[in-house]
């Protein structure tokens, strides 16, 4: 079929909140049959995932509390692009280091793919980095954010998967690459 036997034309948008990180909006458009639906809408600016790895093949993993989900999970360092960012490398360079002080001499592009296509326009950029140091004056974390390092081998996190522990998307596709990569002995 052709994109414009699926396109729903939006006929009316109303912003309903518009904030730092996203806005929110409710779109009436007409369906490929010429009928009317709503769709409630969430834009965001998108955001980058690192799979830092040490020199130990250990995965560095941040531990926090995640509000929408009312819990503490472990996750991969990630954070939005940011409008001064110049690209996405330079969003997960620029967050690796915020959040876990540590910068990456090599630097991989794994994968970007929607986190939600149901109701968000947000896609997340993954890269892997490698040769890891810790910098002696990093930038600083961001004020809201309450962050602890976890180190973890490949059989910890796959655990930690199992458990509930790593619980977001984005985290379980990084260790499963991660795995991946060390089954074709990279």
């Amino acid at each position: 079929m052709k994109f414009e036997e699926f396109e729903e034309v939006t006929v009316k948008r109303e912003t309903l909140f518009s904030g730092q990180i996203i806005e929110l909006a409710v779109d009436d458009v007409r369906l490929p049959n010429g009928e009317l639906a709503k769709r409630e809408l969430v834009f965001h600016n998108g955001a980058v995932g690192i799979i830092a790895i040490t020199a130990d093949e250990r995965i560095v993993l941040v531990k926090q509390f995640r509000k929408p989900l009312e819990k503490v999970i472990l996750e991969i360092p990630a954070g939005k692009i940011d409008d001064t960012d110049g690209n996405t490398l330079e969003t997960a360079q620029r967050e690796l280091e915020e959040e876990t002080g540590f910068q990456g001499n090599n630097w991989e592009f794994v994968i970007e793919f929607s986190s939600a296509p149901g109701f968000t326009n947000e896609i997340l950029y993954i890269y892997q980095a490698t040769g890891l140091k810790k910098v002696d004056n990093p930038l600083p974390q961001d004020e809201d954010e309450l962050i602890e390092l976890h180190y973890l081998t490949l059989a910890e996190a796959k655990a930690a998967i199992a458990s509930g522990e790593i619980y977001d998307g984005k985290t379980i596709l990084a260790i499963q690459y991660w795995e991946l990569m060390q089954l074709r002995g990279k």
